[in-house]
């Protein structure tokens, strides 16, 4: 029985992890793209998102992280065997890619906070898919195991990929012919 609460906590707190990984990169956007306005409402907005990624960041995001481990930990614990299956060392292997992600979207706070940041929005663009990537290889890892085909799963996870590079910068030149930056 255990395990089955481990496994509900994981889930909803997987949801929240994801929901702030994905939302932080906007306001990094947002952020960032307010260097375009007046010194003085860059001023403002500089103080106003730095408040609003430092809670999203410290209130729900990285406490969701750490329960979603914890969590997953007991259903490792509970359930060791899940260690001896392949699909499970790939889930794993995406994983820590997503932790990675997480605390380098961390530095790039820090970074924005700090008034240190070097990155474009359209970087930021490409920076916010790199989660989505990872959402999809760990959900598709789960979901499909054993009977998933690698060489099909690594081709669409490219080709995805791709898409969203083609989608962001044809977004990009959208904005521009509109006036926008």
């Amino acid at each position: 029985m255990i395990y089955l609460y481990a496994k509900a906590i994981h889930i909803i707190f997987v949801i929240c992890w994801m929901a702030g990984l994905f939302y932080m990169p906007r306001l990094f956007i947002y952020h960032t793209e307010a260097k375009d306005q007046s010194k003085e409402a860059y001023h403002v907005l500089h103080k106003q998102f730095s408040i609003m990624e430092n809670r999203l960041w410290w209130v729900i995001t990285t406490p969701s992280m750490y329960i979603t481990v914890i969590s997953a930990l007991v259903m490792l614990y509970v359930n060791p065997g899940l260690l001896q299956m392949g699909w499970m060392h790939v889930k794993l292997l995406f994983v820590a890619g997503m932790i990675a992600y997480h605390f380098v979207s961390q530095r790039m706070m820090f970074n924005l906070r700090d008034e240190k940041s070097t990155l474009s929005s359209t970087k930021l663009r490409m920076w916010n898919e790199v989660s989505t990537v990872l959402l999809f290889s760990i959900v598709f890892t789960v979901v499909l195991k054993s009977a998933l085909n690698w060489i099909y799963g690594v081709v669409g996870l490219i080709s995805l990929a791709i898409l969203l590079m083609v989608l962001i910068k044809a977004y990009k030149k959208y904005r521009i012919s509109k006036g926008g930056k």
